[in-house]
């Protein structure tokens, strides 16, 4: 089970803190898309497939995410990003092949969320491009393991390297990537939103939702106050997060702005070379274990 832990107050910081978040200041909120115009694409269009437009989206997703990983790949070392970090101190587990949950360092779990995802979604059996194939029974459930991970690697680029995306100017497209995600999320219900909690911040701060609010409806304390270290284990279920609900509030989705895809042909936007390592297992927020194809 997917469970929080205190970390003694000397660590992450005097008194247990974390460092501001460089993501949540003004001067660096812009997105390259209007918000406003995500919002006016949010509906599945009519008289298209359910599955063909989450297909579509995932694959973009996929594609963004990896590429924009790629730009700052150099600064992800085994010896910089020793462990997989996400916002909040949130620390995330892989489980290897005999369902074991192992500390991998950033780059190999994502790596292996690479590499799970590109062998998914090339699989003609899970992701068919030829018009007479249908989609399995179980794509919706695939798309929630494939969107969970992909939200890992967003939680970890933020936290861990938003300050080379804003060196490299690429902090707006990484925005308009991260609004059209949760936006998208947040219309099908595809991310826990008890893992959506980890950027519940930023949603707020570029206007994707509303704020949380206490008890009492007033707004709640900013959302860049310290909070405690978690550790996110894949497992059968999570404990009760705060802000939750307001993660799942979010409303509805868009089709993702392609001007960062390469050339592609069919539907297909997944980017080519990559090498997938020996990688038998996957896990997904959800907790399940997946059998690489």
């Amino acid at each position: 089970k997917a469970r929080r832990k205190d970390k003694d107050a000397s660590s992450g910081g005097a008194g247990g803190q974390e460092e501001p978040k460089m993501y949540l200041e003004s001067t660096v909120l812009e997105c390259t898309i209007p918000e406003s115009r995500l919002r006016d694409l949010v509906d599945l269009p009519e008289g298209l497939d359910y599955n063909e437009w989450l297909a579509s989206h995932t694959l973009a997703f996929f594609d963004h995410i990896n590429l924009l990983y790629g730009t700052v790949s150099e600064f992800c070392t085994m010896s910089g990003c020793p462990d997989m970090t996400g916002p909040g101190n949130r620390q995330y587990l892989w489980f290897d092949e005999k369902g074991k949950k192992c500390k991998v360092a950033a780059p190999q779990y994502i790596d292996y969320v690479m590499t799970f995802t590109q062998k998914t979604v090339n699989d003609e059996s899970l992701f068919p491009t030829k018009f007479e194939r249908e989609f399995p029974s179980s794509f919706e459930s695939l798309v929630k393991k494939i969107h969970g991970l992909l939200l890992h690697v967003l939680a970890h680029l933020y936290h861990a390297h938003f300050r080379e995306m804003v060196l490299l100017q690429l902090h707006g497209h990484l925005h308009s990537i991260f609004a059209h995600f949760t936006l998208f999320n947040a219309r099908f219900n595809l991310v826990d939103p008890k893992d959506a909690v980890v950027l519940q911040d930023l949603a707020v701060a570029l206007g994707l939702c509303p704020p949380a609010e206490n008890a009492n409806g007033s707004p709640a304390a900013s959302s860049t106050a310290p909070s405690s270290s978690s550790t996110v284990a894949a497992a059968s279920g999570a404990d009760e997060d705060s802000g939750a609900a307001d993660a799942a509030s979010c409303s509805a989705a868009a089709p993702m702005d392609v001007s960062l895809s390469p050339s592609v042909t069919q539907r297909s936007v997944v980017p080519s070379g990559i090498e997938a390592p020996a990688v038998s297992m996957a896990t997904t927020t959800a907790g399940s274990v997946v059998p690489a194809q």
